[in-house]
Order: structure tokens, then sequence, then C-alpha cells
């Protein structure tokens, strides 16, 4: 499909991960050549920070960078890692994610709350967006925002996987939605239901590179395949591909664009 003047921003991914790390050049690549202008790239754990920085230095035009400590990996984390995250948030403009909760894993909830909010404290602190991973916690990630109120730079819950009617909740926090290669998936009805209660200016795309393959995709998932995922809405909301560049795009510039201009 041709696309004339359309931009697109991968609103999250992971190109530090390291099941990727050789074929980043061509990654990206890739990407500018089917109109992807910039991505935001996440870190998920202490180790792999120094790895978003790297990116982040290597394709500065490219990468907005984001740091934090995902669920997944809140057991592992140094006793300073607070404040190692907050170096990071201070080396370079920067959002904080993945952060977020997930009740589908054998992680004490309470402790996954405590490091969440935490690191919400370090956005408000800074000034930062959030990117934040919610898995069947939905009514706990409601009590956190309600302890922290609206978020000062807002942010997005990524690869959003919940209920319709949450999205205005989410909303009241200054939170968006981001939709990810799931959205393509024919038996994706829930997902399809909630993109079209989304109101356009909440709605962003995603790849969460390298996983997530949109339908019918093989191999590693990457930032290139962002055009699928813009087609596939474009159909569910009877709009044009550009009409859903031009919407996406400008919301995650109004979350992240900051961050990109620095």
């Amino acid at each position: 499909m041709e696309r004339v003047g359309i931009f697109l921003i991968d609103a999250h991914c992971h190109l530090q991960d390291e099941r990727i790390a050789g074929d980043i050049d061509s990654f990206i690549a890739r990407a500018r050549n089917s109109d992807v202008s910039a991505v935001v790239c996440c870190g998920t754990e202490e180790s792999d920070w120094q790895k978003v920085l790297d990116l982040k230095e290597r394709y500065p035009d490219f990468i907005i960078p984001s740091f934090g400590l995902h669920p997944w990996y809140i057991k592992e984390r140094s006793k300073d890692w607070h404040k190692k995250l907050e170096d990071y948030l201070c080396a370079v403009p920067s959002g904080v994610g993945e952060i977020g909760l997930d009740h589908a894993v054998d992680i004490e909830r309470q402790e996954q709350e405590e490091v969440l909010l935490r690191q919400l404290a370090l956005a408000r602190k800074h000034k930062r967006p959030v990117s934040i991973h919610c898995r069947r916690a939905w009514e706990s990630l409601s009590g956190v925002l309600r302890k922290t109120g609206p978020l000062q730079c807002g942010g997005i819950v990524h690869s959003y996987s919940g209920a319709p009617e949450t999205i205005l909740l989410l909303a009241e926090f200054n939170l968006s939605v981001s939709f990810s290669g799931s959205i393509t998936r024919s038996g994706n009805k829930k997902g399809k239901k909630a993109l079209c209660a989304a109101p356009f200016e909440r709605i962003l795309i995603e790849t969460d590179s390298p996983d997530i393959l949109p339908a019918r995709i093989e191999g590693f998932n990457e930032p290139s395949n962002l055009p699928l995922i813009a087609e596939e809405i474009a159909v569910i909301l009877n709009k044009s591909v550009k009409e859903i560049a031009d919407i996406t795009t400008r919301n995650a510039q109004g979350i992240f664009g900051s961050l990109k201009d620095a």
C-alpha cells in the first residue's frame, strides 16, 4: 500500500532486547523506510537501562528512551535500584517505563504496587511521561492511580487489553492507550471493541518489538511492522491510513515529543 505523507511513531518497543541486538541497524533502516520516524524504546530491568541509553546515543534522532523496572523483574532489583533509575532519568530526557502491575505472574502484589508507586513518584518529580504494563490487574491499577492522582505529564497503558469502559477511567488520570499487533488478530474481539470505545485523542500505536507480532507475520517483531497496525486500525475505525497516522502521531508527540526534541 502506498503511503504518501505519512509519519508514524512506535509508542512502545524494546530494541535493546538481546535477541535482536545484532540486527538493530537493519531494523532501524527498515523502520525509516516504512514511515516510522521515531520509537519509544523502553527499558525493563536494571541490566538493560544502559543498553537503552547506548541506543539513544547511537540513534539520537530516532530513539526516545524510557527507563523503568517491569513487574516481572522486581525480584532481581538491587538495594539502590531507585537511585540508579533516577540517575538514568537525569542523564537524558526520558520517560519512565516500562513499569506496572501483572497479576498473571507469581510475584507478590503488594511488592509490585510499592515498586510502581515509587516509579510514579519519580515520574512526577522529574515531570516525565510513563509507559504502563497492566495484565489482569485493572482494579489494582485504578487503586494505585487514585493514590497518585492524575499524572502530570501523562503516559500510556501499552498494548491495551482492558475493558472498553476502563479507557475513560484511565483518561481521568491523563493516561492514553496504545494498541499493538494483537489488534490485527481476527479473534481479538475484545481489543477491537476497546479500540472503538477509545476517544481519538487517546489512541496510540506500538509494536512492542520484538514481541506481539501482527497476524500472519513470523520471526521477531520490529518497528517496520507498525504500518500493518495502522492499516488494521484504519479498517476498524473506518478511517484512512493517513488519518490514523496523523491521529496517533499527534498523540504520541503530545506525550513523548519533548523527549525527542530535547
